[in-house]
């Protein structure tokens, strides 16, 4: 399922990954495009690395568009060096190291990013392990520090545990100074026990509700993650507790719910907020960025916090990649090499 270039390149051109027509895996492949023209407060950086997430399979498969402006070309997560500076960009220098994310344009070999949404990449961590940081990351940091505002001692359940954003937010639940539970596959409740995990659940073969209320003596969790969506509602609301938040980050299951006790919801005061990160404004975008780097990149360098990488790809592999993803086989993150 390897990909291969077949077009003759200009000087002005850069290679990509394109998707013919969205559709099938078969649609990704190799083609050319301009590079990506700055502004005077972003930089153009030389990709080395690119993380790979859901939403590009959504994306490829014409379900889910780029904000309006954005690169039509899939890949939300970068880390590379800085080529060109925009006119009133003072705090970074060409061949800087750096990573972060962007609305779109990250399988290619140069993409365009503000300057303050840009990070700069520690010395202790490579560029695939850069690359894997952004997307997750900052979602799962927005989802329980901003959403949920997690505290001190909060029991946080986390489903789809295994996930890039579900490794992320163990490390950060456990860093909070939580106890996290998560739901996952048997094979993937190995590596979320080692990242800070207190309880994993299989939910092919147990019922997730009954096995929170058991481990926390039927007080229930103070916040739950979810990206399933309907068929999860009704179980996470009898699982949280008094005040408890349920955050909403995808809807994996399907958006509809038919029934809802809306009893239920009031007589435990709970709180129901949906999240998304693509769509935000610029300026939602940076305080984010600035406030987890601020939190974070200490952290990273020392390994309290680190990327979980499940395999890396030459990006001439792409369709095997997607494929692997849509399978559901990884443990964290995917990323592309890009070469």
């Amino acid at each position: 399922m390897s990909i291969k270039f077949s077009i003759i390149q200009k000087r002005s051109d850069m290679k990509t990954i394109v998707v013919k027509k969205p559709g099938i895996i078969e649609n990704l492949q190799f083609g050319t495009s301009e590079k990506p023209k700055i502004k005077e407060n972003e930089i153009l950086v030389k990709v080395n690395a690119a993380g790979l997430n859901r939403a590009d399979i959504m994306q490829r498969q014409g379900k889910y568009p780029p904000p309006k402006g954005a690169s039509e070309i899939l890949g939300l997560e970068i880390s590379g060096e800085v080529a060109e500076l925009g006119k009133n960009v003072s705090k970074w220098n060409k061949g800087d190291e750096v990573f972060g994310l962007i609305p779109g344009g990250g399988y290619a070999e140069f993409a365009k990013i503000h300057q303050d949404m840009a990070i700069k990449k520690p010395v202790e961590l490579c560029f695939e392990e850069a690359a894997a940081i952004p997307e997750v990351f900052l979602t799962a940091y927005q989802a329980l520090f901003w959403n949920a505002k997690i505290r001190k001692d909060d029991f946080v359940l986390i489903h789809a545990g295994g996930s890039g954003v579900g490794t992320a937010a163990v490390q950060l639940v456990k860093d909070a100074g939580g106890h996290a539970i998560i739901t996952a596959s048997k094979g993937k409740h190995e590596v979320c026990l080692n990242l800070g995990a207190e309880k994993a659940i299989d939910y092919k073969l147990q019922q997730f509700d009954d096995e929170v209320l058991n481990f926390t003596d039927n007080k229930g969790v103070d916040i739950i993650i979810d990206f399933i969506g309907a068929d999860y509602f009704e179980k996470n609301i009898r699982c949280l507790n008094q005040n408890g938040r349920l955050i909403f980050l995808a809807t994996l299951s399907g958006s509809k719910i038919k029934e809802v006790d809306i009893r239920n919801i009031m007589s435990k005061w709970i709180s129901i907020i949906g999240s998304t990160l693509r769509t935000r404004d610029l300026d939602y975008q940076i305080k984010l960025t600035n406030e987890f780097a601020v939190y974070s990149l200490e952290k990273f360098k020392t390994g309290k916090l680190k990327p979980v990488i499940d395999k890396v790809f030459d990006w001439k592999d792409v369709a095997v990649a997607h494929k692997y993803l849509e399978d559901n086989k990884n443990i964290g993150k995917l990323v592309l090499k890009v070469i």
